[in-house]
């Protein structure tokens, strides 16, 4: 297929369906995950989409937000795996709040299996996930639905959770960058984030590779809140990714890569139609590469909220965590090598 056609049959693909992952159109014009994305960048060029989440969207600039059916077929792999990785940060008898969003959804269906955990959210999604959890209490906060991705957002939504306390956010955005931290496309939704982080002692972001280096237009998470990463493993060819996880590290947010199973490279899969399988007790078990926080910024949980002053000083590295920021180092390079 000459470079015109598959350019022409990405874009009808992305007209019909309003967004479709890089993987998905790689298996349709039958060509690398390279070649489509350098075709994606084409047409982006010239106006016709946007480039989103390790996939192509119809063009909008920052004001436009993929609704949940079109988000729900972007990264699937990549979002089970990270959902995956983040359900083993959370212990039993835990209290955590979750954001909106589908890879936080994914996140919600494996934690229905901790007993004694507490969940607050502001999600449908994530609420109709622990539903039927026998021993999981679910709080949902106020305000008003926004039916594009199924939350709860507004001033109700945000005064039901002034006072709250847990030990960790889990959140996910549009964009992340280490000039800015994550970002979403929606002020209301934006606007929530930020008062789920305020009632965290640590902020855990749920991103894959795809929505790193993207910027959108309002802030959530400024990159000094944000205690870890919860990440897939780049392309070899994604400089981009690479970069920003290296800028991320330096600035010390802990970063955890999860490998999806089964994964043979640029268009390579573990389920049909870039969708993974629902993974059972034991039909999964991403790698997992951490590369430690020098000096966590957030203390233990439990610890007194607030004082960004005091959370940026305890990030900067001391001489005795010269080697671990060396290694830290090494390992990201390692990854973009791959």
């Amino acid at each position: 297929m000459f470079a015109a056609e598959r350019r022409q049959l990405i874009l009808e693909m992305v007209r019909a369906n309003g967004a479709v992952s890089l993987r998905e159109l790689a298996r349709v014009v039958q060509t690398s995950e390279v070649t489509v994305r350098r075709d994606v960048r084409a047409l982006e060029a010239e106006g016709l989409l946007d480039r989103r989440h390790g996939g192509a969207v119809l063009p909008g600039g920052f004001t436009r937000e993929s609704g949940f059916p079109q988000k729900s077929h972007l990264a699937t792999a990549e979002k089970t795996a990270i959902a995956d990785l983040a359900a083993g940060l959370v212990e039993e008898g835990e209290a955590i709040v979750v954001g909106a969003g589908t890879t936080t959804q994914e996140l919600a269906r494996r934690l229905a299996r901790v007993p004694g955990l507490t969940v607050v959210t502001n999600s449908l999604l994530v609420a109709q996930a622990l539903a039927h959890a026998n021993r999981v209490e679910v709080v949902m906060t106020g305000g008003t639905l926004r039916g594009s991705n199924y939350a709860l957002v507004g001033s109700g939504a945000e005064q039901s959770l002034h006072g709250l306390r847990v030990s960790r956010a889990f959140l996910s955005g549009s964009g992340l960058t280490a000039e800015r931290g994550l970002s979403t496309s929606n002020m209301l939704s934006a606007s929530v984030d930020r008062a789920l982080v305020q009632a965290a002692a640590e902020v855990v972001v749920l991103a894959d590779h795809g929505k790193l280096g993207t910027d959108t237009m309002f802030q959530t998470v400024p990159t000094e809140l944000i205690t870890r990463l919860v990440t897939d493993e780049p392309a070899p060819h994604d400089e981009r990714a690479a970069t920003e996880l290296q800028a991320l590290a330096d600035q010390g947010v802990e970063i955890t890569v999860a490998e999806q199973q089964g994964h043979t490279g640029p268009g390579g899969h573990s389920g049909p139609n870039g969708v993974a399988p629902e993974p059972g007790p034991a039909s999964r078990s991403p790698r997992r590469d951490a590369m430690p926080l020098p000096n966590p910024r957030h203390g233990q949980h439990g610890g007194t909220p607030g004082a960004p002053q005091q959370l940026r000083s305890a990030a900067l590295p001391t001489e005795q965590h010269t080697g671990e920021r060396d290694r830290e180092r090494a390992r990201v390079a390692e990854l973009r090598r791959r």
